[in-house]
């Protein structure tokens, strides 16, 4: 090689700069690539994305190409590299070439490539798919041999390719991706999929009309009295019951009654037992996404929640499950606003009965939701008795003043979320 000359030497030396910076760039981008975004262009029928694909699919052989080609390169870079250090600079070359070559190389040929493709992988990996592919059938004896040593001495010290995990989100990591979303996702849809995923954490124990606000029609009720409730209920499917709520004999459709209302222009005990649809029974503690399958495989959307001794503990409807992930649709806004009122010193006035989780997500608050599902549950396990008007405690960094009380409950309270500057607030006055 001495008769080659310098300036074609430092050329073949540049190009290997480039190789290098190639195979190094190739390495970082093909790892950091975004598997499901990846897979999605795959599916789309994105060809570089296709090829990409397929040699991830096997990334002990992509590594093993790519480390066989770059360290072929940089070998030969340093032999040139000492050869024109030698022409130019005599036998200190032999001492002034590595130094030289080692920063070219970390500048040129791995920080600077390896950055750029740490920040836009698929803008270097894509194209790089469409060299190292061809370059992998071509190396393939190589690189089958070097990866059937590697990876026999892996399984020396008990470690095989078999035990990858499986790339798969889990639903914390889906949760996580939804809210880092930002404006790819609008910020409804983003509610609106947090709310599936936690389908599986919420019970119909959480959105269940408790047993004391069902409303229902009794059977030994005068029937002017049941007709007169039935013109006037908001609801249109009722329980119907003998005596007491535990003894419900079925569930009555109101469309059912205006119909028969047309055909005979009277209602009767009778005629309301034949048009009656058999009651459907939820037990206590069903998670909403699976009492949301069985809706869908029952063709129904009215349940009755009871407990493990067959006590009715409450309803729920389809509806309620649903406004659980799109938020409430169905609601009566004036009764709804009945239910927490905002005051002018930034406190609300919010009905007892009303559910944490209702609470919680309209005004954006933390109120512990591991216990008890109402407020007036929340308040009674806390102080442990019923209290008078205008107890106040501190649960958390919320200020509650009882404001009514009946004799078995709380009815209404007045909750301030706490500033900074007042946490020092004792947790019960």
């Amino acid at each position: 090689m001495d008769d080659i000359p310098i300036s074609i030497l430092l050329g073949i030396l540049f190009c290997l700069v480039v190789f290098s910076a190639f195979f190094s760039s190739s390495e970082t981008a093909m790892i950091a690539l975004n598997r499901y975004r990846l897979r999605h262009l795959a599916k789309e029928g994105m060809r570089s994305a296709i090829i990409s694909e397929n040699l991830l699919s096997r990334p002990d052989r992509l590594i093993g190409l790519i480390l066989l080609g770059n360290n072929l390169v940089n070998f030969m870079a340093a032999s040139i590299a000492t050869l024109v250090g030698i022409r130019l600079f005599g036998d200190l070359g032999v001492a002034i070439a590595p130094i030289v070559l080692v920063m070219v190389f970390l500048i040129f040929a791995e920080v600077m490539p390896k950055t750029i493709a740490a920040l836009k992988p698929e803008l270097i990996a894509f194209p790089a798919s469409y060299i190292l592919a061809p370059m992998m059938k071509l190396a393939y004896p190589a690189v089958w041999l070097i990866n059937w040593v590697s990876n026999g001495l892996l399984g020396l010290i008990g470690i095989s390719l078999n035990d990858q995990e499986a790339d798969h989100l889990s639903r914390e990591e889906l949760r996580t991706v939804v809210l880092e979303a930002g404006h790819l996702i609008p910020q409804r849809h983003r509610r609106m999929l947090i709310n599936i995923l936690e389908l599986e954490n919420v019970t119909v124990d959480d959105i269940m009309v408790p047993r004391n606000e069902v409303v229902a029609i009794d059977l030994n009720e005068p029937i002017n009295e049941i007709i007169d409730q039935i013109s006037h209920c908001q609801h249109t499917r009722l329980p119907v019951y003998q005596s007491s709520i535990d003894n419900i004999i079925g569930v009555i459709h109101l469309r059912h009654v205006a119909r028969l209302l047309s055909e005979k222009n009277e209602l009767t005990y009778e005629a309301i037992k034949d048009i009656l649809i058999d009651s459907y029974f939820v037990p206590k503690g069903t998670p909403l996404h699976t009492q949301m399958s069985n809706f869908q495989r029952n063709k129904g959307r009215f349940g009755i929640v009871v407990d493990e001794y067959g006590v009715i503990q409450g309803l729920v409807t389809l509806e309620d499950i649903l406004e659980e992930i799109v938020g409430e649709f169905t609601t009566d806004m004036q009764t709804h606003n009945l239910d927490i009122q905002n005051k002018d010193d930034g406190s609300y006035l919010i009905d007892c009965s009303v559910h944490l989780r209702e609470i919680n997500r309209q005004l954006q608050w933390k109120l512990p939701t591991d216990g008890p599902k109402t407020l007036n549950g929340l308040l009674l396990e806390h102080l442990e008795f019923i209290p008078e008007s205008g107890t106040t405690l501190k649960i958390d960094d919320y200020l509650v003043e009882v404001t009514q009380v009946s004799e078995n409950s709380i009815k209404m309270a007045r909750i301030k979320l706490l500033e900074e500057s007042t946490e020092s607030i004792p947790a019960e006055i």
